[in-house]
């Protein structure tokens, strides 16, 4: 098979999402689990323990996604009315079917997200990718009955070959990429798979775990980047607001999900979807 793209089809100055706006805005939950035996990277305490040892501070922290902070998350999305692109891992369909149930029932999308959060493509053989695609597609479709369209790897990090079987695989878009300000379609012979960029901006994990910001200043960023979207440049553009279910999916965080919902549906020009929908439309530009 072909494994690195013949060529890569962009969009231009006179695309428009839906409804003519220049400024589109996507919702995203990361919804994150673990492969048995494994925790997460980070934790809230910020000093990881010596090699070795299970820190079970973090496992109990990556534990409040599923408990509780899905559910904040889907409740938001609901009073709201906002569509959400929810990254879900296979192993959270295994351990917590009814939280990804509820993801479906609702009518979010669901995006693949690997197996576990430790099962990172870069790390897989071309074989073992392959694998991790299969199981975790079938894990999603065969609990929801409807088959992820989209995938985004864990820390956005695929591999050199990721796309290519991502594409072989049938899968509509992907997130695992930072190199553009719109989706671009990148084409493999007779395949193509639609790179949705996965923009940092507007993360609570990075905003808050790694630089230490209190929750108000994430509100203060999507402030200050939807005002020079909208403002100050003149290019059609798309963003991301992300949370993590078990970050702000705590009632200190939460919060600024709904806040920045509100103000995403007050501003004028602005298209608010799914990342599956900006992959369709702009599927219907370039055709």
């Amino acid at each position: 098979m072909q494994l690195s793209p013949t060529s890569v089809s962009r969009l231009d100055q006179s695309f428009r999402w839906p409804g003519g706006a220049r400024v589109g805005i996507i919702f995203n939950v990361a919804y994150e689990g673990w492969s048995e035996g494994q925790t997460p990277g980070l934790g809230p305490m910020g000093n990881p323990l010596r090699p070795g040892h299970v820190d079970v501070n973090a496992l109990s922290w990556g534990l409040y996604g599923p408990t509780r902070g899905i559910w904040r998350a889907l409740e938001i999305a609901e009073r709201n009315a906002v569509p959400l692109s929810v990254m879900v891992n296979g192993v959270l369909a295994e351990k917590w079917p009814d939280t990804v149930k509820a993801i479906h029932a609702a009518k979010h999308e669901i995006v693949a997200h690997s197996y576990g959060m430790d099962v990172i493509p870069v790390y897989l053989d071309e074989a073992g990718q392959r694998e991790n695609i299969k199981r975790t597609t079938a894990l999603i479709a065969d609990l929801t009955g409807e088959t992820p369209r989209g995938w985004i790897s864990p820390r956005g990090t695929g591999s050199l070959v990721h796309n290519a079987l991502l594409a072989e695989a049938g899968y509509l878009h992907q997130g695992d990429c930072n190199d553009d300000d719109l989706p671009y379609r990148l084409n493999y012979g007779e395949r193509s798979i639609v790179g949705v960029p996965l923009t940092m901006d507007v993360n609570d994990l990075p905003s808050a775990i790694r630089y230490g910001n209190n929750a108000r200043s994430l509100v203060e960023q999507f402030d200050d980047l939807l005002e020079a979207s909208l403002e100050r440049e003149t290019s059609p553009l798309f963003f991301d607001v992300t949370i993590h279910a078990h970050v702000y999916g705590r009632p200190a965080g939460a919060w600024t999900f709904d806040v920045m919902m509100q103000k995403a549906k007050a501003a004028r020009g602005v298209w608010i979807g799914t990342r599956q929908q900006a992959a369709e439309h702009a599927l219907n530009y370039w055709t």
